[in-house]
C-alpha cells in the first residue's frame, strides 16, 4: 500500500507518501506560488527520492478543509484527477482533523482551529482516544472572541490548536487559565498526518466516490 497525500487548505501546502508501514516521504511549502504550481512537482520528487514512480500509487488522500477555498479546490481536483488517471480509489479527511491528531496524546480536550480570515476562524472540539481523536462538535465559524466565550463557559482543560489559535492568542488566552495555546510546531494541517489517518480507511475499504469529494 502507497498513499498519496495532498493537504493544501492553507498557505502551508504539504505532500505525503506513506502506508501501513509508516510514511515514506514528506515535503512542505509555505509559497507565494499558487498551489497547483507545487503540488504536482512535489509529489514527483518525493517518488523520485524513494525511489518510485507514479504507478507505485495505490490510493490518494486529500484534506477537504476547511480553509481558503481556492486552496481546497486545487488540492481536491488534484486529487480526483490522479485517482481516475492512476484508477486507484481516493478518501478525504476533514484538515481541522489533522490539526487535533498532530495532538493526540494530549490528556485534555482540543480545540482545533484554521484561520478563516476576515477576522473569524473554523474549529471543532476533539477528545483524545486511544490510537486517535474523536470530534465532539460539529466543524463551526466564528470570531475569536465567539470562540472565547464558548472556551470559557467550559470548565474543563482545553488546548486550543492551530494556526487560528496563533492569529487570535489574546482573545482566546483571556478566556481563562484553563485555556492553553499549543505551539506553532503543529500549526497547520499535514499531509503526514492525512495519511497515516487514511490508512485504516484504506484497509476496510471506505473510499469516496470521486464525485462526492467537496471542499468543507
Amino acid at each position: 500500500m502507497l498513499i498519496l497525500g495532498i493537504e493544501t487548505s492553507t498557505p502551508q501546502t504539504t505532500v505525503a507518501l506513506g502506508g501501513d508501514r509508516g510514511l515514506v516521504a514528506s515535503g512542505l511549502l509555505q509559497s507565494s506560488r499558487a498551489n497547483h504550481e507545487v503540488v504536482i512537482p512535489t509529489a514527483t520528487e518525493l517518488l523520485r527520492w524513494a525511489g518510485l514512480d507514479l504507478s507505485s500509487v495505490t490510493g490518494i488522500a486529500v484534506g477537504l478543509g476547511p480553509g481558503l477555498f481556492t486552496g481546497m479546490r486545487v488540492g481536491i481536483v488534484t486529487a480526483k484527477t490522479l485517482a481516475q488517471v492512476l484508477g486507484v480509489p481516493v478518501v478525504g479527511i476533514a484538515s481541522l482533523d489533522l490539526v487535533a491528531f498532530a495532538y493526540r496524546y494530549a490528556q485534555r480536550l482540543i480545540c482545533a482551529t484554521v484561520d478563516a480570515k476576515r477576522r473569524e476562524m473554523f474549529y471543532a472540539f476533539y477528545r483524545p482516544v486511544p490510537g486517535g481523536v474523536t470530534r465532539e462538535t460539529p466543524i463551526e465559524v466564528a470570531s475569536a472572541s465567539t470562540l472565547a466565550a464558548e472556551l470559557e463557559a467550559r470548565k474543563e482543560d482545553v488546548l486550543v490548536a492551530g494556526n487560528g489559535a496563533l492569529v487570535y492568542r489574546r482573545p482566546l488566552e483571556d478566556a481563562g487559565s484553563h485555556v492553553e495555546i499549543a505551539s506553532a510546531a503543529n500549526a497547520f494541517p499535514a499531509a503526514g498526518a492525512l495519511v497515516e489517518l487514511a490508512v485504516p480507511r484504506f484497509q476496510r475499504e471506505e473510499f469516496d466516490r470521486v464525485y462526492d469529494l467537496q471542499p468543507v
